[in-house]
């Protein structure tokens, strides 16, 4: 359908906002050649926050697989397993859990016990927390700067990418 329309035309459009789909790549650079790609800054943004989201979940996994392995060792040896309970009352399986929606949040609008959830949190995975706060310095990006500035960093985030790919 695309394809229907006049190449020259095709060949004037300097840029396309694409999604991350790379079958949506292939489309627009074969019917629109000359044209920069650009990521929506919706998908961008969506991408970091799975990736915090991601590394919150592998971390849960993983306490309670050594939870499961504490259960049973206390339970050989005939002894009840208690673990280790925060200041705020969450073991770090709960913190774990619960922390889920406050990195969705910028700090400023946590509530209090989020605040402190993630205070505990941030202390025991400092990961959690370097990639959550760069995940909201690439939102600040987006919004303190115009698309065409957006446009230039991605575009060069991008070819940075590739180099070390």
């Amino acid at each position: 359908m695309l394809l229907k329309i006049d190449a020259d035309k095709r060949n004037q459009v300097k840029e396309i906002t694409l999604d991350m789909a790379g079958s949506m790549q292939k489309i627009a650079k074969r019917c629109f050649p000359r044209a920069m790609q650009v990521v929506d800054r919706f998908h961008v943004s969506k991408l970091v926050y799975e990736a915090v989201q991601k590394l919150r979940i592998a971390y849960r996994w993983q306490v309670m697989k050594d939870e499961n392995k504490r259960i049973k060792e206390a339970k050989a040896k005939g002894e009840c397993y208690e673990p280790e309970v925060f200041s705020n009352g969450d073991t770090l399986r709960q913190l774990l859990a619960r922390s889920r929606y406050l990195l969705f949040k910028a700090p400023e609008k946590w509530l209090q016990s989020q605040k402190v959830r993630a205070k505990i949190l941030f202390e025991q995975f400092p990961d959690i927390k370097s990639v959550y706060y760069y995940a909201l310095r690439l939102g600040k990006i987006f919004s303190d700067y115009t698309n065409n500035d957006v446009s230039k960093f991605l575009k060069h985030l991008r070819a940075g990418i590739g180099e070390h790919a």
